[in-house]
């Protein structure tokens, strides 16, 4: 079966939308009559040419913003509950499944460009998996690296989304290559993951360790550092991990740093929100509890608990819906918590926009993130 979101289904799709609305041109003059065979081909032919082009750019807007990335996903057969898998010591964590090519104007080979594997992590202390896409910087592969170990940033998609488009379209590793060709950021090996992990489903979980629920705030924030230093030349150090995200992806970034300071001392969020939703796609996140519902509202964190000593930098614009909850959070942080802000003067949640804010949120993050110290680590 095609890919949901592959561009052939989509050509396909295209097509065969161009073909009904011709056969509908062709057929309508013997189509004529006021007989009930007439009203019905008529409006055979016309809710037939209509379905055809709704569903052509249904797929194409699908592939474009990463709703539903597989056929299971769409028909909702993703909704097992997730299962606990005991693993014994020494077990590997992070498995390569896949890898492709980078390219940039310095060549395609990994010591100029780097590289990007596909990969399963597996959590301990969770007990849940994920699929991530590792891009490893071209200085992972030179010599005079060959003994460092390097910063982290994990990045986040949006939810319903995909890992794939934070290659494809927010483009994450040319911009991250681009601002270490231009010393704006150290060498850094990027993580892109979506927010729900395998397991769950289609739920949206908010990164929530939810109460007899998935461990999803304990994946990312235990699980995926600790596979990572074990995986590859990863740092343990807090002050060398980072997390980015757009939308749900945003707000899952600041919630690790606020409330994991020892994860993630650096947090970048694009268009994200700052209290957890609850919705039918959500359910109860929070076992009826007002305490954890209230400690998950991040403007309530900034106001009410002691600040926490990390970096947070809050991309919006002047039409962005978060604009105003913003304002309020530029408002409430206090020291050592440090906080920045991109405000576009137009712009709204989506992809482009999201593309304007990620080169200066590199240029930011290189700036807070520790960099690698050539030599300093055993191989």
């Amino acid at each position: 079966m095609p890919s949901l979101t592959g561009l052939p289904l989509q050509i396909i799709a295209a097509l065969l939308a161009v073909a009904a609305f011709a056969a509908t041109m062709w057929l309508w003059p013997r189509l004529g009559g006021s007989g009930w065979k007439a009203w019905l081909g008529r409006l055979g032919a016309f809710f037939g040419t209509q379905v055809a082009v709704l569903v052509a750019l249904g797929l194409v807007a699908n592939a474009y913003f990463g709703f539903y990335t597989t056929w299971s996903d769409l028909l909702g057969l993703d909704g097992a509950p997730g299962q606990v898998v005991d693993h014994q010591p020494g077990g590997k964590a992070v498995k390569v499944t896949g890898e492709q090519k980078m390219y940039s104007s310095q060549g395609s080979t990994t010591e100029r460009a780097g590289k990007i594997e596909k990969v399963d992590i597996t959590g301990e202390a969770s007990g849940l998996s994920g699929d991530a896409f590792v891009y490893l910087p071209p200085q992972y592969f030179q010599p005079e690296y060959a003994g460092s170990r390097f910063p982290m940033a994990l990045v986040l998609s949006g939810y319903p989304g995909s890992a794939e488009k934070l290659i494809t379209l927010l483009k994450y590793p040319e911009s991250a290559l681009h601002a270490i060709e231009a010393k704006q950021l150290p060498p850094t090996v990027l993580v892109m993951m979506r927010p729900t992990p395998s397991g769950v489903g289609n739920r949206d979980t908010e990164c929530m360790d939810i109460p007899n629920g998935p461990q999803v705030e304990t994946f990312f924030t235990t699980d995926v550092p600790k596979a990572m230093a074990a995986g590859y030349r990863v740092s343990d150090r807090p002050e060398a991990r980072a997390v980015l995200g757009d939308s749900t992806g945003g707000y899952c970034a600041l919630k690790f740093a606020l409330r994991k300071p020892d994860s993630y001392r650096a947090a970048v969020s694009l268009s994200g929100y700052y209290e957890a939703p609850t919705d039918p796609t959500t359910g109860d996140l929070f076992g009826g509890s007002a305490d954890l519902k209230r400690e998950n509202d991040l403007t309530w964190r900034l106001e009410n608990t002691p600040p926490a000593p990390v970096s947070l930098l809050l991309a919006t614009s002047l039409d962005e819906e978060n604009y105003k909850e913003t304002q309020k959070m530029v408002a409430s942080f206090k020291a050592p918590t440090q906080l920045s802000t991109i405000t576009l003067d137009t712009g709204g949640h989506n992809f482009h926009t999201w593309t304007r804010e990620i080169p200066p949120a590199m240029e930011w993050l290189g700036r807070r993130i520790a960099p690698p110290v050539p030599g300093a680590h055993p191989a």
